[in-house]
């Protein structure tokens, strides 16, 4: 796989993390905890499909600048960070949904 497809992977994988996630406190929202447990599970596989991506390009960089830093490639940590954040406070606010109920 070229480092585009690559990178273009991650972006996809991450954005569907969040999206479960989100999809998740919407069931939460409704008491519908199970739906919202199943979810946040598809979150973090889609998370850990983007997190394999990411330490390739860790492993392939070596530390040292060997992989061109793009706009793209900044564009894709930032959304696997920012997906990995929501998910996380997404699961924090089920939390407290159920604690409500």
């Amino acid at each position: 796989m070229n480092l585009e497809s690559a990178i273009m992977e991650l972006i996809i994988n991450a954005g569907q993390s969040k999206s479960y996630a989100f999809e998740a406190l919407s069931y939460a929202k409704r008491g519908e905890f199970e739906k919202a447990k199943e979810l946040i599970e598809k979150s973090k596989q889609a998370a850990n499909k983007a997190h394999v991506v990411q330490t390739e390009f860790i492993g392939l960089d070596e530390g040292c600048g060997k992989l061109p830093i793009t706009l793209i490639m900044v564009h894709a940590q930032d959304h696997i960070m920012t997906s990995i954040l929501a998910r996380e406070l997404i699961e924090e606010l089920i939390d407290v949904y159920k604690n409500k109920n």
